[in-house]
């Protein structure tokens, strides 16, 4: 004899069951809210700053600062330093720290540039400098993920021998670009629509970024290894994987901009992105990536980037010291920390 069905069990309302919950009003679904804009007030507070500082450079040097030749080589010069803060802030963002990013880019440009490497062209260049920051990235994330060093020490050792190979291979001499097609790439003929090239690459490897850190599996794995890596291993995430990609996505972002720089430059030096690493981990700071790991941001990274920038320029066209340049830099990382820290407080509390 079959058993009568109740409405709770039909799905329909009845005794003993309650009808589903209404949304509330104003609340969207679980799509459109993934995809709803957030205001983040670190980035509106740095948007404010670069306005202020747009404003300083208008003011101190109306003439020089706002022509359009040189907002242009502010973009350009932001473009190089920026795609390898994009690489720094998913190593940051895991937990991780890269300090050879800058001795990187100087093996991938001057290794691109060699005699031999030129006679293959504008293709040789530009596989060769992205090969050699990809091998790089590698062994930085062999010692890290698999060789289990401590990422400052195995990245500290890559940025001596980086330099020194570096060096090796330029016997301290400057290699000069012959290849025309890569010098073409650097001059005003060809902009698109006022806009350079290396501006344009810059944006796309932004956008990837973007969509990497914040649309994707990847993204969201490398978040959970910064937030608390032993829970992330738990949840069944291979740890060690995700840190050796995310080397391998910080070696790629350095090759890139070696070659960007070998077309801004003309040339490959075993001097070339000196420092980087301290500006691009400085860049990723103000924007409000957490240096202990566990969140990040890549539109705060390129803002951090456009307001050093912007900061070098307007330094540079008021014939300003660089020690001075140097000191204010410091002090915006310095009150950058302080407001981390503090709103970190605030969450706990």
């Amino acid at each position: 004899m079959t058993q009568p069905v109740s409405p709770a069990q039909q799905g329909g309302p009845g005794r003993g069951s309650s009808p589903a919950p209404a949304p509330a009003a104003g609340k969207e679904n679980g799509p459109a809210r993934a995809f709803r804009p957030r205001v983040d007030v670190r980035n509106l507070s740095l948007l404010g700053v670069l306005a202020v500082l747009v404003a300083v450079g208008g003011i101190t040097e109306p003439d020089a600062f706002l022509d359009t030749g040189n907002l242009q080589l502010v973009l350009t010069q932001a473009s190089v330093i920026g795609v390898v803060t994009v690489g720094m802030t998913f190593v940051i963002t895991s937990g991780g720290i890269d300090l050879s990013v800058g001795a990187m880019v100087a093996l991938a440009s001057v290794w691109a540039t060699t005699v031999a490497t030129q006679e293959y062209g504008f293709a040789g260049i530009a596989f060769t400098a992205v090969v050699v920051g990809l091998c790089a990235g590698l062994v930085n994330g062999l010692l890290v993920a698999y060789g289990h060093m401590v990422p400052f020490i195995a990245t500290l050792a890559m940025l001596a021998s980086a330099r020194g190979l570096a060096l090796q291979i330029t016997d301290g001499r400057t290699q000069m670009v012959t290849v025309q097609s890569v010098l073409d790439l650097g001059l005003p003929d060809s902009y698109v629509l006022g806009v350079p090239p290396l501006v344009m690459m810059f944006a796309a490897v932004t956008a990837i970024g973007w969509l990497l850190l914040n649309r994707t599996t990847f993204g969201r794995r490398t978040v959970a290894v910064g937030g608390n890596a032993e829970a992330a291993r738990l949840a069944g995430i291979d740890v060690r994987r995700q840190r050796l990609l995310l080397y391998l996505l910080s070696g790629l972002c350095c090759g890139i901009a070696a070659f960007m720089l070998i077309v801004l430059a003309g040339s490959g030096q075993n001097t070339n992105g000196n420092l980087y690493e301290l500006d691009a981990i400085a860049a990723a700071i103000i924007g409000g990536t957490l240096l202990s790991g566990g969140r990040g941001t890549i539109v705060g990274s390129v803002l951090g980037v456009l307001v050093f920038t912007t900061i070098t320029n307007i330094f540079a066209l008021n014939n300003l010291q660089s020690d001075v340049q140097q000191i204010a830099k410091g002090a915006i990382i310095v009150a950058a920390v302080l407001v981390q820290r503090r709103t970190a407080a605030q969450g706990e509390t």
